[in-house]
């Protein structure tokens, strides 16, 4: 069964399409990505008869009314936005919103007689060769002899025949024509974006959440366009809060409660959760619907009625308030921040330590999920703290993350977020997992490693001191950059032919300091223990200072405190003796250590 048809359309046509709000291109009031000469080159290729690819649309549903007519919707185009940007911009002269957020124009300048593009710059402005603005010859009100009678003039010895030839081949560019794959509106989601992937040979990515982007940018109805605007600004602004100026100057949005809520930002620099619009989407969309997949919330959004199989209007209108509902529960000044604080809480004091963005976005919808419920603060912290860390152990949001979001959603619902969270304790935290999967685990070798960003934030939550450290914590040292180094020095384990994978891991790891590591060298486990032990001896029966501890390794001087710190390092007994025939061993013990560890911080959430 055909599931589009194609039909070739002049730019005219489009642009005329655009204007008059026929068709929806949700990417004008986002940031145009193309640079200037990307433009200057699409200039050229439709100046020159050169394949420009296809646009592809899909049509929005027609909706059936309160009054019982059908509303036919609008074509979105999902394909394409990027090069009728580009023709706004340099065809119409009409300003776009770059990578920064700000208003500019892109002027693209033609001269006539080498029929050449160049992006306009100071040089070409001076030079009357150049028409340095190619949107004066797409005026409606442009004269063209007129034009060319004053070019020649202000360019003695220019040919009148070849500069009407080359400025009346430029404006003819309008009508070139340009491909449309019209996708059905009875397609779901997922054909939509089949038939994307398998048309786009650039290798562009699109998602659910891109399509529910678009059915926003095409509702004027219900608020959908400053909905989605609210959506883009947020994450804008969780990245870059120096935008605020330059995004105040929309005014219209400005004064919306969608900015009004999300001002807080300008002053924000955390950066330990910086969502991008699929997070928002997906956050604000369970934990109000308490379903998991996006597509859903597309059909929603175009009315969709899942028993009958209708499209009506009560149901677009309740879904864009909902939705709406949920991202300004989202942005939330207070929400946001105190979520935050609790993973803080949990150790979680650096971006790099979390590796799954879909744990974060859980680990949110819980937490809007509890406060809607008003379950009290201190009950909400523990579950949040328990759910997150038990999802990054697990590894729980790795597979199939729409269905285990609907699924996690709706069981949070029905048994209670505390109720739920112990039957999976039970099934997946059990002694076993503790004893002998996790040990069994971490084999790994990445610092990213998510068993060794839980030890390191039981380190940070124990307040533990960093490897070697007097007064350093592990926290200073995992704020900004991780200080991460070996405990079996990387240079004589590589020395004794052991490759990376071997030396890097996870279970030869600790925060450390640099000039501590500095110091370590490549010296023999042995050597620097039985050094360490001597030096803290030695301290109590002198006061010389080069027999002090911190002239080397740190600044512990006390044999107690050394064997406090082994300790909330993992470090089993006898390293005095450590070499190289016992790394194996070493590691063994150590990952059994970090394992009880881990149990005892989850424990403790």
């Amino acid at each position: 069964m055909q599931q589009y048809e194609v039909n070739n359309n002049s730019i005219n046509h489009v642009l005329t399409w655009i204007e008059s709000d026929e068709i929806a291109i949700p990417e004008i009031q986002r940031p145009f990505v193309w640079d200037a000469v990307d433009v200057r080159d699409f200039i050229d290729s439709l100046y020159n008869g050169y394949p420009v690819g296809y646009l592809i649309a899909w049509s929005s549903n027609g909706i059936r009314l309160k009054d019982g007519t059908l509303a036919q919707g609008k074509r979105i185009l999902i394909d394409g936005q990027q090069r009728v940007t580009a023709l706004w911009a340099a065809v119409l002269g009409i300003e776009v919103i770059d990578k920064n957020y700000k208003r500019k124009r892109i002027s693209i300048a033609f001269h006539p007689g080498e029929e050449r593009f160049e992006v306009t710059n100071a040089p070409i402005r001076r030079d009357r060769s150049w028409i340095p603005d190619i949107a004066t010859v797409f005026d409606p009100n442009m004269k063209i002899r007129e034009f060319v009678d004053k070019y020649c003039e202000a360019n003695d010895g220019a040919d009148a025949n070849k500069i009407n030839d080359s400025v009346e081949r430029l404006r003819s560019i309008r009508y070139n024509l340009l491909g449309i794959i019209q996708l059905g509106s009875d397609l779901d989601v997922e054909t939509a974006t089949e038939i994307f992937r398998r048309v786009n040979k650039q290798g562009v990515t699109l998602n659910t959440a891109d399509f529910a982007m678009s059915k926003m940018a095409a509702n004027d109805r219900y608020d959908g366009h400053q909905l989605r605007k609210s959506i883009d600004y947020f994450c804008h602004l969780a990245v870059a809060p120096e935008a605020y100026s330059d995004l105040r100057e929309d005014e219209y949005f400005a004064n919306t409660d969608y900015f009004r809520a999300m001002e807080w930002l300008k002053n924000e620099k955390e950066d330990l959760y910086d969502p991008s619009y699929t997070d928002m989407l997906r956050v604000a969309f369970t934990s109000e619907f308490k379903r998991g997949r996006l597509d859903d919330l597309v059909a929603l959004l175009s009315g969709r009625n899942f028993e009958t199989r209708t499209f009506e209007e009560d149901i677009a209108e309740k879904t864009f308030a909902t939705l709406k509902r949920g991202i300004m529960r989202y942005m939330n000044e207070w929400n946001f921040k105190h979520f935050v604080m609790i993973l803080r809480s949990a150790g979680f004091v650096n971006a790099s330590m979390i590796s799954s963005q879909n744990t974060l976005n859980f680990a949110y919808v819980l937490y809007l999920t509890l406060r809607e419920a008003k379950v009290a603060p201190e009950k909400i912290e523990n579950l949040v703290r328990r759910w997150f860390v038990m999802s990054i152990l697990t590894n729980r949001y790795g597979g199939s993350v729409e269905t285990t979001f609907g699924t996690d959603a709706q069981n949070n619902a029905e048994l209670g977020a505390d109720q739920y969270l112990v039957n999976i304790e039970r099934a997946e935290l059990s002694d076993t997992f503790w004893d002998v999967g996790l040990p069994g685990q971490m084999t790994a070798s990445q610092t990213t490693n998510r068993y060794f960003n839980v030890f390191l934030a039981s380190q940070v939550k124990g307040k533990d001191k960093g490897f070697l450290s007097r007064d350093i914590t592990v926290h200073d040292l995992l704020v900004g950059i991780k200080h991460i180094h070996h405990v079996f020095p990387r240079g004589y384990l590589k020395n004794n032919g052991l490759k990376p994978s071997r030396y890097n891991q996870i279970a030869n790891y600790v925060a450390m300091q640099g000039e501590i590591n500095i110091a370590l060298g490549d010296s023999p486990p042995a050597t620097y223990f039985s050094m360490l032990e001597e030096q803290c001896r030695n301290e109590k029966c002198s006061d010389e200072p080069q027999h002090y501890v911190s002239k080397h390794y740190g600044g512990i001087n006390d044999l107690d405190q050394l064997h406090e710190n082994f300790a909330t390092h993992c470090i089993p007994d006898g390293m005095a003796s450590a070499n190289f025939e016992s790394y194996d061993e070493f590691l063994q013990q150590r990952r059994e250590l970090m394992a009880k560890k881990i149990r005892d911080y989850y424990r403790s959430l």
